[in-house]
């Protein structure tokens, strides 16, 4: 089948926003998906209020910010973009290396990604997520699907934001690091007519020293050869360490709990929930949860990068609710304001014991660990 077959009668063009209660914020869910078909079916078939599906390319054009699980070939990917399409479920592509080497201003390395991604505009992709600036600008120039522009692509200030909308950007998620920044939040938004996204479970540390470098590697491991052959994941593992020893560093990360949705609705009404490595009914949690906006266990579900502590600290969501109040007129000078450390004794617990015998200790009985 060609690949110009794939917008059959089953994809409708209708606006799938989730239908919630007059309390509840309008709101488009971009989930990801681990990219093989199974997958996608059980995705689909666990939730009705899944606007839009992401997936990883092939890492043999573009590297991606992220381990991929799976690199689905390109007729893998059209099959699975005629079976979103047909649920009404958009499909976006995520090429997001942010470092590809200088590879892709060679004549050869734009030949080879030009080609890869005129066959995924030919599918019926609806939108390619990317972080250099020159595949930005590319994919605006040549193609007709939307152009988002990655969290790796650091967008913090409003005039980050008004750079990448004139290279063509359609949306711009925003750099996380802001996600409690209103007043930034904000001045983005007023400054730019494109979309924006907000990225809402990363839960990577706030103001992280590792970021770029640790992106940076994951864009070479994941991505067109040589890759480096590497022991393990230094940033990864001194990142969990940091927390252990310092667990406030966990609520300093600037997550968005699903209850606290509402007090973004006037910077934008499409969120995205990381985590296209893990299992789908990780996925599936995390959308009930952000669908309905309220989530009664452990915040440690939902959070994407830290995943390995779910069973090292417990967080009750709901004792932190009003806490966003704090955050928005927070001015971040962490040493002068201490919230975050007494939030951390008062509602993180950690465990002790084994077996039928695993207790729950709150943090602040067991003396500052920093």
């Amino acid at each position: 089948m060609g690949f110009n077959n794939y917008f059959g009668p089953g994809r409708t063009n209708q606006n799938p926003y989730l239908k919630s209660p007059d309390n509840k914020v309008p709101m488009k869910l971009y989930v990801p998906h681990i990219g093989h078909f199974e997958g996608l079916e059980e995705l689909l078939a666990g939730s009705d209020n899944i606007y839009a599906v992401y997936m990883a390319g092939s890492p043999e054009y573009v590297g991606t910010g992220r381990t991929n699980l799976s690199a689905p070939k390109l007729e893998e990917i059209a099959q699975q973009t005629e079976y979103a399409h047909s649920k009404g479920v958009k499909m976006e592509i995520v090429l997001n290396s942010s470092c590809m080497g200088g590879q892709h201003l060679t004549p050869e390395g734009y030949r080879a990604i030009d080609w890869y991604f005129d066959k995924l505009n030919s599918i019926g992709i609806d939108s390619i997520t990317v972080a250099d600036p020159y595949l930005v600008e590319m994919l605006a120039k040549d193609y007709d699907m939307d152009v988002v522009v990655s969290v790796l692509s650091f967008v913090d200030t409003p005039q980050k934001a008004e750079f990448y909308e004139q290279l063509g950007a359609t949306t711009i998620v925003v750099d996380p690091a802001v996600n409690r920044h209103f007043d930034k939040l904000e001045a983005i938004r007023d400054t730019v007519s494109c979309k924006l996204k907000l990225l809402v479970n990363e839960a990577c540390l706030y103001q992280c020293p590792f970021r770029y470098a640790h992106f940076n590697f994951f864009s070479h491991a994941n991505g067109p050869g040589p890759k480096p052959n590497v022991l393990d994941d230094y940033y990864y593992y001194k990142c969990l360490s940091l927390r252990i020893k310092d667990p406030q560093q966990i609520i300093k990360s600037p997550w968005i709990r699903p209850e606290d949705l509402k007090e973004y609705k006037h910077i934008t009404d499409t969120f995205k929930i990381g985590g296209r490595t893990h299992f789908v009914n990780w996925i599936l949690n995390n959308v009930e949860a952000y669908a309905n906006e309220r989530y009664d266990g452990n915040l440690m579900d939902l959070l994407d990068s830290i995943k390995d502590l779910k069973d090292t600290f417990y967080i009750p969501n709901r004792e932190l609710d009003g806490a966003i109040e704090q955050w928005k007129k927070c001015d971040k000078v962490c040493h002068k304001c201490g919230y975050c450390k007494r939030l951390a004794e008062k509602v993180i617990y950690t465990y002790s014991g084994s077996g039928e015998e695993i207790r729950k200790i709150p943090l602040g009985s067991i003396g500052d660990r920093t």
